[in-house]
C-alpha cells in the first residue's frame, strides 16, 4: 500500500471494466492446489484483506493494493475499485473462499497471511493483478506463487490495464515520501559489509539486502549491477528520521524482501 505517488496521474476510466477475456486470461494463472480449506468471508476489507465469517482478518498474499482514505486522508486513486473488484470476485464465489495458509502465518499486525481461491480454482491475487488493480509483491518465506502471480502482473501491464494505464514506476530521484513504490534508476554503488548488500540509485535511494537475506540472491549478479538501470519494488524508509544519517548517504533505504522485487529495468 501507500500508493499516491504512483497513481496521481493514473487514469480512473474504465477502472470498473473486466472483459471475459481478462477472466479467462487469469484463471490460468496459480490454479489452485488440491485440499483446501473453504471459509467464509463475512466482509471485504479493502482490494487486499478480507473479514472471515469466523473472525480472522486475512492478507492476501503477493498482492499489495491502493490504500482507503483514514483519519481525514482521501481515498488512492483505485482503492474503491479494488475493493470493489475483490468484492465481485467473492461474490462470483457464493461468498465462499479456498484458503491456502502462509508459511509466515501471520503478519506484525495478526493478520493471517493467505492466499485465496474463487469456486472456479482461480486465485484472486492472480485475478487482481491481471485485472490490474494492485502490484505483486513478495515478502519471504512466503514466495510460493512469486511466478504465477508475476506472470498475471505483467499480463495487466502490457495492456496497460488499471493502474497500469499510466506508468506509475517513479524514477529515484523523485521519491518524496515513505510507503510502497516501484522505482527505477541507474545503480552508481554496490557495498557489501556487516549491514548487508547496499546498491545505490543515482545517490538516491539504496536498496539493501538485510544479511539473513543474502542467501536467497546471487550476489554475484547484486555486484555486477553498477552502472545498469534497475526498477525495484518495495516499501520506502526515511532514514532520515532515525538519526545519524552521513552527509553522503541517501535519505530513502528500500529493503528488498525477495529477488524478484529487483529487475532488470525496461
Amino acid at each position: 500500500m501507500g500508493f499516491s505517488s504512483l497513481l496521481k496521474k493514473a487514469s480512473l476510466g474504465g477502472a470498473f471494466f473486466v472483459s471475459a477475456i481478462w477472466l479467462s486470461t487469469a484463471q490460468a494463472f496459480c490454479p489452485a492446489p488440491s485440499g483446501l480449506t473453504t471459509v467464509a468471508v463475512q466482509r471485504v476489507v479493502d482490494g487486499d484483506t478480507v473479514r472471515l465469517s469466523d473472525g480472522r482478518s486475512v492478507r492476501m498474499i503477493g498482492l499489495n493494493t491502493p490504500e482507503l482514505g483514514k483519519q481525514g486522508r482521501s481515498d488512492e486513486p483505485f482503492a474503491v475499485a479494488a475493493r470493489k473488484r475483490l468484492e465481485a470476485l467473492v461474490a462470483e464465489s457464493d461468498g465462499r473462499v479456498g484458503l491456502r495458509p502462509g508459511k509466515q502465518a501471520k503478519d506484525h499486525y495478526g493478520r493471517t497471511l493467505a492466499h485465496l481461491y474463487g469456486v472456479s480454482g482461480a486465485n484472486l491475487e492472480a485475478q487482481m493483478l491481471a485485472d490490474g488493480f494492485g502490484f505483486h509483491v513478495a515478502v519471504a518465506p512466503n514466495v510460493d506463487l512469486v511466478a504465477c502471480q508475476q506472470a498475471a502482473e505483467r499480463s495487466a501491464r502490457q495492456a496497460g490495464r488499471g493502474i497500469w494505464r499510466q506508468s506509475p514506476v517513479l524514477n529515484a530521484e523523485h521519491i518524496q515520501r515513505s510507503g510502497f513504490t516501484v522505482v527505477s534508476g541507474r545503480v552508481s554503488k554496490v557495498q557489501r559489509n556487516r549491514g548487508g548488500i547496499w546498491i545505490e540509485l543515482q545517490n538516491a535511494l539504496v536498496l539493501r539486502v538485510a544479511p539473513n537475506q543474502v542467501g536467497q540472491f546471487d550476489v554475484s549478479r547484486l555486484q555486477a549491477l553498477k552502472g545498469q538501470q534497475v526498477e525495484a519494488r518495495g516499501w520506502v524508509v526515511d532514514r532520515s528520521r532515525r538519526g545519524g544519517l552521513q552527509p553522503d548517504q541517501p535519505r530513502w533505504m528500500l529493503p528488498l524482501t525477495d529477488p524478484s522485487m529487483l529487475q532488470s529495468a525496461r
